[in-house]
């Protein structure tokens, strides 16, 4: 598996990023171990997470933490995987939260809960919209400092304060975000490339972008509105399956079919395209869709391909 450097770092990840949100929530730990032994088997490497997956499901989250953890621990492989997890979502015990107190809390619940050490990548996972900038990197800077984290990333952070972060790291020697999470995918699209491709130009940030598959809608498993019933995710993805939703399961189809492949693995291969695309982050829940995953980094999609699948999800 070729591997690729996360900019700005000494990181090598293999260009899939498993999202560990279902671990503790539609997988349990033994199939969750399953799961990462099969990614891992495959010649991948990034995990990414978060310290309130799944607080969905018990109010305040860290079940996927622990999973990940004591995956790590038996399997004794800390050293092979490059490990993503965030702070600053909110739960049921708290609003969201970058303020450096609960920094300084969470990282270290975290790498409780992980059994590590330190942490590879450290994203802010939502921006609490009211925590000075300068106060949020001072933690960062704390903790990058004492070892715990090697580098930070941002994920649902405004473009003006992720310019803001930027600058306020230049002038007090803070540590600087080398990673983007966005949510972008092929019926989402317009957010990330009118307002944050040119910062991920202008800063040199890799880019894992979340919801690669639009929460499952683009494996192309739903195509009627009774298929939406019949999962977890699927009143929440229902809204995609509209004119342009159908037009672009269309798109994948044909894409698919000229190529002997899968729905799933052509928009995946569609968003590694990209030149600014390092690494999607796709979650799967058996061996199949992990195939599927996997198969993405091999398709080379022609010209005609991405015009196909531009046009569509205009």
């Amino acid at each position: 598996m070729k591997k690729v450097t996360i900019k700005n770092t000494d990181l090598e990840i293999a260009p899939i990023n498993f999202g560990g949100n279902v671990f503790g929530w539609t997988l349990d730990e033994k199939e969750s171990f399953n799961i990462l032994n099969k990614f891992t088997e495959g010649g991948f490497n990034f995990i990414d997470t978060a310290d309130t997956y799944s607080w969905w499901v018990n109010g305040k989250g860290g079940q996927s933490e622990e999973i990940i953890g004591k995956w790590m621990k038996e399997r004794k492989n800390r050293q092979d995987i490059v490990l993503a997890t965030k702070v600053g979502s909110e739960t049921k015990e708290h609003g969201f939260d970058i303020s450096k107190k609960h920094i300084l809390k969470s990282v270290d619940e975290s790498l409780k809960r992980l059994g590590t050490d330190h942490i590879d990548l450290y994203y802010t996972h939502f921006d609490d919209n009211k925590t000075p900038v300068e106060e949020t990197l001072s933690a960062y800077d704390e903790i990058v400092k004492a070892g715990k984290v090697r580098y930070i990333a941002a994920s649902n952070v405004s473009p003006e304060r992720l310019i803001e972060s930027f600058e306020v790291a230049e002038k007090n020697n803070f540590p600087k975000y080398v990673a983007l999470q966005p949510h972008y995918n092929l019926v989402e699209r317009e957010k990330f490339e009118t307002e944050y491709a040119p910062l991920v130009e202008k800063f040199g940030l890799s880019v894992f972008p979340y919801w690669s598959l639009a929460a499952g809608f683009l494996t192309g498993k739903y195509r009627t509105e009774a298929d939406f019933e019949t999962t977890a995710r699927g009143g929440g993805i229902k809204k995609y399956f509209d004119d342009k939703g159908k037009a672009v399961l269309a798109a994948l189809d044909k894409v698919s079919e000229k190529h002997q492949s899968q729905p799933a693995t052509v928009a995946l291969a569609w968003l590694l395209a990209n030149p600014l695309i390092t690494a999607p982050i796709v979650s799967a829940t058996s061996e199949r869709q992990l195939q599927t995953i996997f198969d993405a980094p091999k398709l080379e999609l022609d010209s005609e391909d991405l015009e196909i699948l531009n046009q569509a999800s205009k």
